[in-house]
């Protein structure tokens, strides 16, 4: 397969690696770029295997809460300037609340607000405003007590992201604590046991080549994963990772000392996953100015 520089550039960017290592690890893999990031990875040539971090999509994510059930749901706009208007947020509020009474994103598109569905009101408001917007997800939440948190807000229960936990027992405060650790920290899963066993597969294949590349026996070697392993895992999951308020605790004890049981939470943050073409200037100029 032919390497080219755009394939180089993108895996620079995901990796952090030099332009002749990211070329190098692509020639090994065969343009495969998951494969070429876990190669440098191998190698020591890259931090870690995640893809860029830049917000793809603009809009809002917003939460609601009513008894002990929670509701977050994403609407996408064009440009962060939709996102700022009272009209946009007003309809993202009432998409929301709609939200309360129903269990998918493809229910909300057909529930009612105002008269009008979901759907058909989402088609109006791009008339009006002349900009393409989405109804991307909506997730639900519940517990003796559900807790949200928006971060970033743009007004009361939605911002860039939302948060929903919820909690075996009544905690708010804690709740809020956790749900504030969840937007910062990103958590992939709530426990080991939850963590997708196809990541958890690609985590030990990489630490173990790594830990071959040091030459030491393969008993050695096989104790080196466990502890890798170990540390991975209070990296990724929610219960494992050092609470953000009390570092010398995990969350999983922080909630133990407060009497609760996390039992799920959710995280929504605007655009995360989608990618949004994009031009370097000169070819935007370029393109202009031949009409």
């Amino acid at each position: 397969m032919a390497i080219t520089a755009l394939m180089v550039k993108d895996l620079r960017e995901k990796s952090g690696a030099g332009m002749m290592d990211a070329k190098k690890a692509l020639i090994e893999t065969d343009g495969d770029m998951e494969a070429a990031i876990d190669w440098l990875r191998t190698k020591g040539l890259a931090k870690a295997a995640k893809k860029s971090g830049r917000t793809a999509a603009e809009g809002l994510v917003a939460v609601q809460v009513e008894g002990g059930r929670g509701v977050v749901v994403e609407v996408n706009s064009e440009t962060d300037f939709v996102a700022k208007n009272s009209d946009f947020q007003q309809m993202v509020g009432s998409f929301a609340t709609a939200a309360l009474s129903v269990s998918d994103v493809e229910q909300l598109a057909a529930a009612d607000v105002g008269g009008k569905t979901v759907a058909d009101t989402l088609t109006d408001k791009i008339a009006t405003i002349g900009e393409n917007m989405a109804l991307r997800r909506m997730g639900a939440l519940e517990g003796t007590q559900v807790v949200s948190y928006v971060h970033n807000a743009a007004t009361a229960g939605m911002g860039k992201i939302g948060v929903l936990v919820a909690l075996s027992a009544e905690n708010e405060a804690f709740g809020r604590q956790v749900a504030m650790h969840i937007a910062a920290a990103n958590p992939q899963s709530l426990g080991a046991d939850d963590l997708d066993p196809a990541v958890v597969e690609r985590e030990k294949n990489v630490l173990t080549e790594q830990a071959r590349e040091s030459g030491k026996p393969e008993q050695v070697i096989e104790k080196m994963i466990v502890g890798r392993m170990k540390k991975f895992l209070a990296e990724v999951t929610l219960l494992g990772q050092a609470f953000v308020i009390n570092p010398d605790l995990s969350v999983e004890a922080a909630a133990k000392e407060a009497g609760v049981e996390i039992l799920a939470f959710l995280r929504f943050e605007v655009g995360e996953g989608i990618e949004k073409k994009s031009e370097d200037f000169a070819a935007e100029v370029a393109k202009a100015a031949q009409g």
